[in-house]
């Protein structure tokens, strides 16, 4: 968008704030506002100052002073705030270089797209991020030096089959079974809906929403593919209006992989392509389930590097309740067409060249999209540029193999510190073109070892029931 439209749009939608947003390395969207009267074309390449020391992973207090720049081209206005405001994702500058920040997660997505284009290998790389969560009528929790507890609740949980709720007018969803019952029992296509149109509002494009396989208020909505940088701003926008609409609506959202035990958690699996122009690279009408060579070898990359991988894609200490057999968790690192319960699978719904693409289902909705997609690509370009080729297909149940069989199948790491551990051990193939560079790699696995830390640390509940006769 120019200049001009911009201040057209001002005067038309009669716009009094402008908010600046960008992304923390964890994942998190931040902003600061200014009256639109403090607002010129001047900001574009003059930007707008912010303490960099108090955003997690970014600088220390002695060179505190960072830039917002501004993308003209993400402009939107906000559809829940009372003042008419206009909001712009930024990118992040040094003040006194003036040059990208090397920690800016959207930077990180910007040189893996350019990197793609040096390689000659495409020319643009599609995403299709396929986000679940929860909404819940509640979510509580503390943690004190003697106590500690989580509650979450749902009117249409099993759990509240037998409460007084005066009157308990039943159809609770079952564990397991919340794909796809009608209303009553699915009590939440109304506020699915009022998502679906808060997001068409600001230019994110919805294929299909529906209640998702676990109970007490599981959900997906599912956006049309885009290019990795605008799926990435997407995804954050799609985050926002669904915890805010959730809110507005005396609800609560939630992204954390997983919140309920002895259900399916919450997953994001990824649909990613590469096209050279008007071509995907990715289709061979002759090949294995219609897929390329170039095709395999890019799954091939997924799978060597996806232990380390899952340190970006799985990168908290609650993915891997998620990851674990049973709950169509994609813990099987080998591919297939159709078979969800391999790491990658090559969906078969169409027969169309535009259609083909691999699905890789082990990420989760955790994750920061700029530092997750970007990963992938690396990876999937380091296959295809050493022509990894991925194995033989897995088309069986892996659950139901023999446990002969299941021996020679790897899996993706138990733990956040197994991931990390991979991750200081195979980062080499994400510094390639500088799109990721050492003290980012530095200070994500030092953040997220505090994490881990923060956990092992505290005892569990769980712990007392098994260990407080010893």
């Amino acid at each position: 968008m120019t200049i001009k439209q911009i201040m057209n749009l001002i005067e038309e939608k009669k716009i009094k704030f402008i908010d600046f947003r960008f992304i923390d390395m964890i994942g998190m969207w931040q902003h600061i506002s200014t009256p639109v009267d403090q607002f010129d074309e001047e900001v574009f390449s003059s930007g707008k100052g912010f303490d960099g020391s108090s955003i997690r992973g970014f600088q220390a207090i002695h060179e505190s002073d960072m830039l917002l720049i501004p993308d003209p081209n993400s402009v939107f206005v906000d559809p829940f705030y009372e003042y008419p405001t206009l909001v712009f994702i930024c990118n992040i500058q040094d003040p006194v270089t003036r040059a990208p920040y090397s920690r800016d997660p959207r930077y990180i997505a910007k040189k893996a797209e350019e990197y793609l284009k040096n390689t000659n290998i495409g020319t643009i790389s599609y995403w299709g991020p396929e986000a679940e969560f929860f909404i819940f009528n509640s979510l509580k929790y503390d943690y004190s030096m003697n106590s500690s507890y989580h509650m979450v609740d749902s009117v249409e949980a099993i759990w509240n089959s037998g409460k007084d709720e005066d009157p308990n007018l039943a159809y609770k969803i079952r564990n397991k079974e919340g794909y796809f019952p009608v209303p009553p029992s699915d009590t939440q296509q109304n506020i699915r809906s009022e998502m679906v149109s808060m997001m068409m509002k600001i230019g994110i494009n919805i294929e299909t929403h529906h209640h998702e396989v676990a109970t007490g208020g599981q959900a997906e909505i599912d956006m049309v593919f885009d290019s990795l940088v605008n799926m990435a701003d997407k995804l954050l926008k799609y985050k926002y209006v669904v915890k805010n609409v959730a809110r507005r609506n005396n609800m609560t959202a939630l992204f954390m992989p997983k919140p309920l035990f002895g259900d399916n958690g919450s997953g994001m699996h990824v649909h990613q392509s590469i096209w050279k122009e008007a071509t995907n690279i990715f289709y061979f009408e002759k090949g294995y389930a219609g897929f390329s060579q170039e095709g395999l070898w890019y799954i091939g990359g997924l799978l060597k590097h996806a232990e380390a991988l899952c340190a970006f894609i799985t990168p908290t200490v609650n993915s891997y309740k998620r990851l674990v057999p049973g709950y169509e968790a994609p813990v099987n690192l080998v591919y297939s067409q159709r078979n969800r319960s391999a790491a990658c699978r090559i969906p078969l719904y169409s027969n169309s060249p535009k259609a083909k693409r691999v699905e890789f289902r082990t990420p989760d909705p955790s994750c920061n999209p700029y530092l997750a997609f970007s990963a992938m690509l690396m990876a999937g370009i380091d296959g295809i540029q050493n022509k990894i080729e991925p194995g033989e297909p897995c088309d069986k149940n892996i659950y139901e193999l023999s446990y002969q069989e299941r021996q020679k199948i790897k899996n993706v790491p138990n733990s956040l510190d197994k991931a990390i551990d991979a991750l200081e051990k195979d980062y080499d193939f994400l510094f390639k073109g500088n799109v990721f560079t050492e003290d980012l790699i530095s200070e994500w696995i030092s953040l997220k070892k505090k994490e881990i830390d923060a956990i092992r640390l505290r005892p569990h509940p769980y712990e007392f029931a098994l260990y407080g006769d010893i």
